[in-house]
């Protein structure tokens, strides 16, 4: 994040293909901005969202309109009650995490399971205690000649007496993978079998923005918490996060909000409302967000596949976010060297071994991938991948020589 906040700061071109922040979408970008005219044309409205403070659970609007939408789309039967907004997602996990893990007050140490990695990089370091996270390395399919796919390992996977609750992604960020409904069903029924919360991070997926290639049934019930945001749609910056669960997880959401921000912030919802309560929301998701990234990912591995051709690198198949998750197997130097190499080139990727918190095995793999957004301007992706592909090609060859 520094060195991505440095590059935006600084007056070179630097290629910024290792952050997550969304594309701008003409179609999508179109419809923020007639929502915002709508919003100053509205002075009551617009003097309300900007000068009072919201409950600390969340603009109560906006709430109802979410448990609305959910209801009208899969009758999960949810009330405001069961929703809290919060300052972004990674307010949602720091609060979340920090309520099931850590150490009870009777000295005994909970965790949280990630049954999958590599996982977000942003779960990392959270925990205001020691490590939280217990893991379980994945199984890997390989398709085709230049894909492949992680999938949860059930065999080796393992809820110990001090796991507190089990968390994926879907889509995973890094990866692009999307759990299989089998996989999430059997998670579970394990979670539940032992009273534990399954959490699900939607923040690429269902009902929005949507950005998922495969199918994928949204899935919900008291025992899961689902976790969705407004930044991949393209409101990144105004840090909204949407916590789905049952109704004593929001209380005590709610209860930290007011500790942590007074309450969350209102622009977000403010700005959105109306497309969550008439179901626009939707129809910007399916008809503009995911075909976009869905083509762009077609388009960037093409690229990759030419300018890597003959070289022993492989792609996580692309099934939602808007990363491509690289492999390069037997790879003669760290994702990390690579990285630093690609940053003298000012090429920004993110490193493989930062994306499996949990892990305290060695493991040769999560050293040889990295992560690369494919969701700039087509120019810079080509760019940027051509300069990957140069520096990879050069350490493999370099070995070789």
């Amino acid at each position: 994040m520094e060195d991505a906040g440095e590059a935006l700061a600084g007056n070179g071109e630097v290629l910024l293909l290792g952050g997550g922040n969304p594309a701008r979408i003409p179609e999508v970008q179109r419809a923020f901005r007639e929502a915002m005219g709508s919003l100053l044309d509205d002075a009551p409205r617009f003097d309300r969202i900007v000068g009072d403070y919201d409950g600390p659970q969340g603009n109560a609007e906006f709430l109802s309109a979410i448990a609305g939408l959910l209801n009208s789309q899969f009758n999960w039967g949810i009330s405001e009650n069961n929703v809290a907004l919060t300052n972004g997602s990674q307010t949602s996990f720091f609060v979340l995490f920090n309520m099931f893990a850590g150490t009870n007050r009777d000295g005994r140490e909970q965790r949280i399971l990630l049954p999958l990695i590599p996982e977000y990089i942003g779960y990392t370091e959270m925990g205001l205690g020691k490590c939280i996270f217990d893991t379980c390395k994945p199984s890997i399919t390989l398709s085709g000649d230049h894909q492949f796919k992680y999938h949860v390992d059930f065999e080796h996977l393992q809820i110990h007496s001090h796991t507190s609750a089990l968390c994926v992604s879907r889509p995973t960020n890094p990866t692009g993978n999307v759990l299989t409904d089998a996989e999430i069903e059997q998670l579970y029924v394990l979670a539940t079998e032992r009273g534990l919360p399954l959490i699900i991070d939607g923040a690429y997926g269902t009902p929005f923005p949507n950005i998922i290639f495969t199918d994928a049934t949204p899935f919900w019930d008291s025992n899961i918490i689902l976790c969705l945001s407004l930044s991949k749609l393209g409101l990144a910056g105004v840090r909204t996060g949407i916590v789905i669960a049952h109704e004593d997880i929001i209380q005590s959401i709610k209860s930290a909000n007011a500790i942590l921000n007074l309450t969350p912030g209102s622009f977000g919802p403010g700005l959105t409302t109306d497309m969550v309560r008439d179901g626009s929301i939707l129809e910007i998701s399916n008809q503009f967000i995911r075909p976009f990234y869905q083509s762009r990912a077609e388009i960037a591995i093409n690229w990759l596949e030419s300018e890597l051709a003959g070289y022993p690198f492989r792609v996580h198949t692309p099934e939602g976010a808007i990363f491509l998750w690289l492999w390069f197997k037997d790879l003669p130097i760290t994702s990390e060297a690579l990285y630093q190499r690609l940053k003298a080139r000012d090429v920004l990727v993110i490193p493989g071994e930062h994306f499996f918190p949990g892990l305290t095995e060695p493991w040769k793999h999560r050293h040889e991938c990295i992560r690369v957004s494919y969701a700039q301007d087509q120019q810079t992706v080509e760019r940027g991948i051509a300069i990957i592909a140069e520096e990879v090609r050069a350490a493999y060859d370099d070995e070789a020589s």
